[in-house]
């Protein structure tokens, strides 16, 4: 075993686990959209979770990765501590699959069928298609990103067959032997499986070191068994770190892990131990293989997940106890956005786009209730708009921040293109709670100052409102669900929403003109019709922001003078339907005034006709004067 043989090693395990990160990144890529489904299932039901626990892993070839997520998850309050449980077992699992794909390498025959299954054939073939792909791929779309999964993998195999090469003259090394020999002894087995793994951060690639090993002919049955029990101790060290400045949750999350790997480890070896003392395994001191390892790593967790997972809430009180409750820990708050959540971007983006949904759905209700405070007084609803408020703008800096962290990742299109709408919307959604404490100091005012409108006043009021309240609606149902087709029908109603609000405009002047109105209502009328229309300016531009980035473009003068300039029939259409829904009664005005306190004081300032005459000249030219 020579200096240039170290190096070898060196530049082999390099490139096996850059393989494994590179497949793994290109897997979760390119799984997308289909990983955060998968994510959003979470259930109670630990049998559940522990399918969902094995599909992830398989899929991102990491199973300290989805216990990352897992972590941030109950960080987050996206999932209860028992449903991590299942999610954690089924990891073990999954990842086991990466053994299986190394294992095929020790595959051995004459026969052209068994010499095609073996890795080592076609892995440089899958690698060169592979970069032809990546390198003909547009950036971060789906053929760039199966490319990356095929050099991934051609990679990873380069790298596995450059350790074993760099290796195999160790099998003649006598110190090398009694090394082995010497990892018999079930504590110092475990103990170097867990420091491997702990370093590498990674059970599939210590694993797959072993299975590399084994070419060097060193590796009996009896040292691999403990090692690969260490190995599955040693992966809990990342969801350790990762938990630390979480909430007690996610530490409990965390230490169920180690207390799964550590039980399920101690009593597989009592059986594994205890059965050879009695049936003496043929095996025992054979050499082990490929195969081999992979079978012994999946008997392993299959077994313990099988044994423990009827005991997931004796784990759960055992991480309770480990972490119990205290009084600083009592009003503990999830955070919005787990920064651990960041490792793996798809699901990360996933998590964003759930938060910028519940942050619309406040901004809904907060715009409903602030609307209900210009009818009738509410001391609590207002109070409830101000908080709704401040939940607002604390959603808009921590979603800001963390999309900004977000986007520098490795993003599939469709991942980048929610991030942009993400971008683009959350300041008009915050803009819209800002219009809502509007509303509310303006319902404020009329209760103070004892306005009360007429009813033709309060008739058009209730047209406008309507409208309003439908291109909310509309505008936040869209941005949930994604709908780029729902979001088209936002720009028209839009519209219908501006005409209306001049309208009322007009139909005031002709009651001021009339004498019907005072200037008091004139100038609460005003800051009414002011928010209601920018509110539904912010509906417009989140719509066509959804259009846009969906578009692969954001050119918004573009696209709305496209539209209003008679180039698109269907804007037209759904123009002239909603004015038809939102229209004013047609019959005469009744010449019924504004009552109240203040009514009374003008009049009895102005107790001629001539001085309220001129009091209704001077108000109407203020009014125009504001509108102007």
């Amino acid at each position: 075993m020579s200096i240039f043989n170290v190096f070898t090693l060196m530049g082999g395990i390099a490139m096996f686990l850059y393989g494994m990160d590179l497949m793994g990144k290109a897997l979760e890529q390119t799984a997308g959209s289909k990983l955060q489904g998968i994510l959003s299932k979470m259930t109670a039901s630990p049998v559940r979770g522990l399918l969902l626990g094995m599909v992830i892993t398989a899929v991102i070839q990491s199973s300290g990765a989805t216990t990352v997520m897992a972590v941030g998850f109950v960080n987050s309050g996206l999932m209860e501590l028992h449903q991590a449980i299942g999610v954690i077992m089924g990891a073990n699992i999954g990842t086991t699959v990466t053994g299986w794909l190394l294992s095929l390498s020790g595959l051995e025959g004459d026969s052209f069928a068994i010499q095609m299954l073996n890795p080592n054939a076609w892995a440089p073939i899958l690698g060169f298609i592979g970069i032809f792909l990546y390198m003909l791929g547009k950036d971060k779309d789906r053929r760039s990103g199966v490319g990356k999964i095929m050099v991934g993998f051609s990679v990873l195999m380069a790298g596995m067959n450059t350790m074993s090469t760099a290796m195999s003259p160790l099998a003649d090394e006598p110190w090398f032997m009694d090394l082995f020999l010497s990892f018999k002894n079930p504590v110092l087995g475990v103990l170097a499986g867990a420091v491997l793994t702990a370093v590498l951060q990674s059970s599939s690639a210590s694993v797959g070191i072993l299975q590399a090993l084994t070419s060097t002919g060193a590796v009996t049955y009896a040292a691999a068994v403990p090692i690969i029990m260490g190995q599955n101790i040693g992966t809990t060290v990342t969801a350790l770190i990762s938990s630390a400045g979480a909430n007690k949750n996610a530490k409990r999350t965390a230490f169920v892990h180690l207390y799964f790997n550590l039980i399920g480890t101690l009593v597989f070896l009592c059986g594994f131990y205890g059965l050879h003392a009695l049936l003496g395994f043929s095996f025992y001191n054979e050499t082990a293989n490929t195969f081999g390892i992979a079978i012994v790593h999946t008997i392993f967790n299959i077994v313990t997940t099988a044994i423990l997972l009827p005991f997931n809430r004796v784990l759960e009180k055992l991480a309770i106890l480990t972490v119990p409750d205290s009084k600083d820990q009592a009003g503990e708050q999830h955070s919005l956005l787990d920064e651990r959540l960041l490792s793996t971007p798809s699901v990360a983006v996933g998590r964003a786009m759930l938060t910028g949904g519940d942050m619309a759905e406040i901004c809904r209700t907060s715009l409903l209730q602030a609307m209900s405070l210009t009818h009738k007084w509410d001391e609590a609803i207002a109070d409830e708009v101000n908080r709704k408020e401040d939940a607002v703008d604390h959603y808009e800096d921590v979603l800001g921040t963390y999309l900004v962290k977000l986007s520098a990742k490795a993003l599939s299109r469709e991942d980048n293109r929610t991030i942009n709408t993400l971008l683009h919307t959350i300041n008009d959604l915050e803009r819209i709670s800002d219009h809502s404490v509007n509303l509310l100091k303006a319902g404020q005012e009329i209760q103070e100052k004892s306005i009360h409108f007429s009813h033709e006043a309060i008739d058009d009021l209730s047209v406008l409102e309507a409208a309003v309240q439908d291109i909310v609606n509309r505008t936040v149902d869209a941005f949930q669900k994604n709908d780029c087709y729902a979001a088209g029908k936002i720009e028209p109603l839009e519209q219908v929403v501006d005409g209306l609000v001049r309208e009322v405009k007009t139909r005031h002047i002709a009651r001021l003109q009339a004498g019907a109105c005072t200037i008091e209502y004139g100038f609460v009328l005003d800051d009414l019709l002011t928010n209601y229309e920018r509110i539904a300016d912010h509906c417009s531009n989140i719509a066509v922001a959804m259009i846009e980035v969906s578009e692969d473009r954001f050119d918004t003068h573009e696209y709305l003078n496209h539209i209003k300039n008679g180039e698109s029939p269907s804007f037209e259409k759904r123009y002239e339907r909603y004015r038809g829904r939102y229209t004013f009664d047609a019959r005469p005005q009744r010449n019924c005034r504004c009552t109240g306190a203040r009514k009374n004081n003008y009049r009895r300032a102005f107790p001629c006709k001539m001085g309220r005459d001129l009091w209704h000249i001077a108000g109407f030219g203020l009014f125009v004067w504001r509108i102007l």
